[in-house]
């Protein structure tokens, strides 16, 4: 009682003092602000490279810097020498992160809300958005991706190549063998996956790991690139997504840990922290590294059940609990003001869409309705965020909450609905939320999976909207929304006028095309648009013959 009393009087306060009740006064930004201004103190002297990196299911605890028992030294140096974001979140799974990274925009503006994008749906990023190698390359950057890619593939016109970038190399799907590249998406569904532009690379099948034969890769794209020139890098991992896959001599640290998927997936994050110090050498030794922005992230949460922890925070990937959503991430920069110091301001995904064009000298157009801001001087001066709310998702068709209920949500809302959204210091979940425990370092102490150490909470029958204030407690464990309605009420406010903005949900059923022995053996594009026209042809043809008989017979 003592402590939701002195949570509730901090959250009053905050009420009163921040005017958290005025929505309509949200600051300006990218979204809309004045765009393309010109780069503030902090900024380069001279369009800087960018080098994005984008780890796998990397959990908020597994990195050496929040206390993991997993070594990575390479990341804790980085960080520590440059600006540690621990105010920073992404979306609970691999397509919307990667989406919003690459557009700048929430996932109900893009019709990707809900789930992820299959290996046999025909969808992908619409093409009507524009992306950040795509602006980059307006301005004269060379634009490379190496890894996965995870954003549809399903017609040529959706391929990395055809959306900004000058070279890829890497996977189209979410996950498949680290060794041999292949993917079954069901039983007698399977397929290659490993692509070198737009073709399949079999030359590369030599059983190599694919963290390491991707930073091979970064390292031949920068061996043979003109320092002097802008390069866009963007380096996405696969570890530590599963299958739980590694090099043998990386498990010898951690032979103690007992249990088998934590020891695997340990073993998987200290060969991509090696990767990292690889790339890093690499753009020392080339001339990059003192004209450079590297950037490290998470594409979402941990999964407890394939070795990741998110530990102290509550729930896992796929879930919009802090614990599937808040990341691991930090610049590190030789062009930092404010070197070996902590953000703890309020930063997005989206936000690296206009703070990386602003950087890169390129403009935004007025019509791109962006959902990111420009947040470089929060970063490298330390000033406040321009950002001061976070719309985490509405997910229309996810499995509706049995006892959710438009009376639940105060006649503004239908709460069976599952969406989250973050403003300033207080955070609303409604619907069917997810996998809510807390999962200490304990439930990883035996041989296998065990559930015995995590903490539960047994929620009243029919409860469908939770509030926290995430501020003075991070790990949601006192649930306020009984004691502040007003507040709720403002927050599903906020929603319904999100939900005004969405576009429909782009989830359509599998096709049967898809399957890759239909395309010698190997996942890639199978929907041909000049076979559509010819079926169109075809068709109108038939019509006009069906005419022309109806005319004789007329006649």
């Amino acid at each position: 009682r003592m402590v939701a009393a002195a949570l509730a009087g901090l959250s009053l306060l905050s009420l009163l003092t921040c005017g958290y009740l005025a929505w309509g006064s949200r600051r300006t930004g990218p979204g809309g602000t004045p765009l393309a201004e010109e780069p503030g103190a902090g900024a380069p002297r001279s369009q800087p490279h960018i080098i994005f990196i984008l780890a796998d299911d990397q959990g908020f605890r597994d990195v050496g810097y929040h206390g993991s028992e997993i070594r990575t030294p390479t990341l804790d140096r980085l960080a520590a020498e440059g600006v540690k974001l621990e105010n920073y979140y992404v979306q609970p799974m691999c397509t919307p992160s990667r989406s919003q990274l690459i557009t700048g925009k929430y996932q109900i503006h893009t019709g990707l809300q809900h789930s992820i994008i299959r290996p046999t749906q025909p969808n992908c990023l619409p093409l009507d958005n524009i992306t950040l190698p795509q602006k980059l390359k307006e301005v004269g950057y060379s634009t490379h991706m190496v890894g996965k890619w995870h954003l549809g593939f399903y017609r040529r016109e959706c391929m990395p190549t055809q959306r900004g970038f000058d070279s890829f190399f890497g996977s189209l799907l979410g996950s498949g063998d680290y060794y041999t590249h292949f993917k079954c998406d069901s039983p007698g569904i399977c397929g290659y996956d490993l692509y070198e532009n737009d073709n399949a690379a079999w030359d590369h099948d030599t059983g190599i790991y694919s963290t390491q034969m991707y930073t091979q890769k970064v390292q031949q794209i920068l061996a043979s690139h003109n320092p002097g020139k802008p390069i866009f890098l963007y380096i996405a991992y696969q570890a530590v997504h599963s299958p739980l896959q590694a090099p043998g001599r990386y498990f010898e640290h951690y032979r103690s840990i007992n249990n088998i998927n934590r020891r695997r997936y340990a073993a998987m994050l200290a060969c991509l922290d090696e990767a990292i110090n690889n790339v890093t050498l690499a753009l020392k030794k080339y001339g990059y590294y003192e004209n450079s922005i590297i950037i490290y992230s998470s594409d979402n949460g941990g999964q407890p059940m394939a070795g990741g922890s998110n530990w102290p925070l509550r729930g896992s990937k796929g879930t919009y609990w802090e614990g599937g959503i808040r990341a691991v991430g930090f610049v590190h920069s030789p062009l930092l003001k404010n070197k070996g110091s902590v953000c703890k301001e309020l930063v997005h995904i989206t936000d690296w869409f206009p703070t990386l064009i602003t950087l890169a000298e390129g403009q935004i157009n007025e019509d791109i309705q962006l959902d990111g801001y420009d947040i470089w001087e929060t970063i490298s001066e330390g000033r406040r965020s321009p950002r001061v709310d976070i719309l985490h998702n509405i997910d229309p068709i996810y499995t509706k909450a049995k006892n959710g209920s438009w009376a639940a949500g105060y006649g503004i809302w239908n709460t069976a609905i599952q969406s989250a959204i973050r403003v300033n210091h207080w955070k609303l979940l409604t619907g069917n939320p997810g996998y809510s425990d807390w999962v200490p370092p304990q439930a990883f102490s035996n041989a296998g999976p065990n559930r015995w150490h995590n903490e539960r909470v047994s929620w009243s029958a029919g409860k469908t909207v939770w509030l926290f204030n995430i501020t003075a407690d991070p790990y949601e464990r006192v649930d306020l929304s009984a004691r502040y309605p007003d507040v709720v009420k403002q927050l599903l406010r906020r929603l319904s006028q999100f939900n005004k903005t969405a576009v429909p949900v782009r989830y359509p059923p599998k096709d049967p095309r898809s399957n890759p022995k239909l395309n010698g053996g190997v996942w890639g594009p199978w929907f041909k648009e000049d076979e559509k026209k010819k079926k169109s042809d075809k068709s109108k043809g038939a019509n006009k013959q069906q005419k022309n008989k109806n005319k004789k017979k007329a006649n």
